[in-house]
């Protein structure tokens, strides 16, 4: 059978730049405090709004009072932005192909109200997309709806149960190891597309090769 594919957002269809965020926000720190967020781990106010338990009013408060930030909302933004890269056209054109063939695509991301909004905005922008990643996608999960993140278990659980697969159906594409291990803990298959490797040139092959 065709796998089922779901894919990460953010180091996987779009391209992300961990450290851009960071960077920016200390040139708004009035005592250029360090600002604990990476790839790898972030401070709680982060998953707070990435689990929806927090307006984005709340999340720059937050990020005004816990790491001494003078800016304006719209230079706040700016600096979260600062990570999202492009979306390439030949990313989204291989996944809508795929779905074309007979996958079931789904996408699992960790990310909040600001950024779905901006990401929602160039997509229309640059390829008149109407829904944001949906038009080429058969469900989306984002934490900060599901009021769940990764790498928690019990998000791929729901993710799993509301597209009735079966954990060794699912090829899982996904650039964070934390990430990837709760997956294959699960049982699903996994493609860590750590660099060099890309989504154009990895998912193929690791399709061929699904069990």
């Amino acid at each position: 059978m065709l796998p089922h594919l779901l894919f990460d957002y953010g180091g996987v269809l779009i391209d992300i730049d961990y450290a851009a965020t960071p960077a920016a926000m200390r040139r708004l720190s009035r005592a250029a405090s360090p600002i604990e967020f990476s790839q790898a781990s972030q401070a709680a106010l982060f998953d707070q709004f990435e689990t929806g338990q927090i307006t984005p009013a709340e999340f720059r408060q937050g990020l005004r009072r816990a790491f001494d930030l003078n800016g304006s909302d719209a230079e706040l933004d700016a600096a979260w932005h600062a990570m999202l890269l492009d979306v390439p056209a030949d990313r989204l054109a291989l996944v809508a192909e795929l779905r074309r063939q007979g996958h079931q695509t789904a996408l699992l991301s960790n990310t909040n109200a600001l950024h779905i909004a901006e990401i929602d905005r160039r997509l229309a922008a640059q390829y008149g997309f109407r829904h944001g990643i949906a038009d080429v996608l058969d469900r989306v999960f984002y934490s900060q709806q599901v009021g769940l993140r990764k790498p928690g278990e019990e998000i791929f659980r729901h993710v799993l149960r509301e597209m009735n697969w079966r954990p060794e159906d699912v090829l899982f594409i996904e650039d964070s190891p934390q990430h990837v291990a709760t997956a294959r803990r699960l049982g699903l298959r996994v493609l860590h597309l750590a660099p060099p490797l890309t989504l154009t040139s990895a998912l193929p092959e690791a399709i061929r090769a699904f069990p």
